[in-house]
């Protein structure tokens, strides 16, 4: 009988569902287990760096090195590339969608950077142990760093 009404209507009979009734989940359970899923694999990228010696100058330095957050401020040595001219390093599995801040050490001295994304006051003591002093004040290089 409940079939033929809902044919008078143009639907079909609501058929009723087998192993027994429906019990709504618990979503809280399910996403703070999403959310430790997706905390546990940051996304992070790798970065080149390079120094090239400024215009006018051509002494070159001994040792040419980068230290930072993502490096836990440890200098981490630039090779120098006779092809280009310049000292790089390549440093993996930075923190993505996080602010870094970094410094260039020339021959063990700050040094300014070209290429970084802007300046910052230092914040602790490693920051401010290879700060840079400008008109401003002491400053380090911020380091904007996306992952896709």
């Amino acid at each position: 009988m409940l079939g033929s009404i809902s044919n008078l209507f143009g639907r079909k009979a609501a058929i009723p569902h087998k192993g027994g009734p429906l019990v709504p989940e618990n979503r809280s359970n399910f996403s703070t287990i999403q959310r430790r899923g997706s905390n546990d694999r940051k996304q992070t990228y790798s970065k080149v760096f390079r120094y090239r010696l400024p215009v006018g100058q051509t002494k070159e330095p001994n040792t040419v090195e980068i230290a930072g957050s993502f490096t836990n401020w440890k200098r981490v040595s630039l090779t120098r590339d006779s092809v280009l001219g310049a000292w790089t390093a390549t440093i993996h599995h930075i923190e993505g969608n996080k602010t870094h801040h970094y410094m260039l050490l020339v021959d063990g001295e700050p040094s300014h950077d070209c290429n970084c994304d802007g300046l910052a006051v230092p914040s602790g003591g490693q920051e401010e142990r290879y700060a840079l002093n400008s008109e401003k004040g002491p400053r380090v290089f911020m380091l904007f760093g996306q992952a896709k």
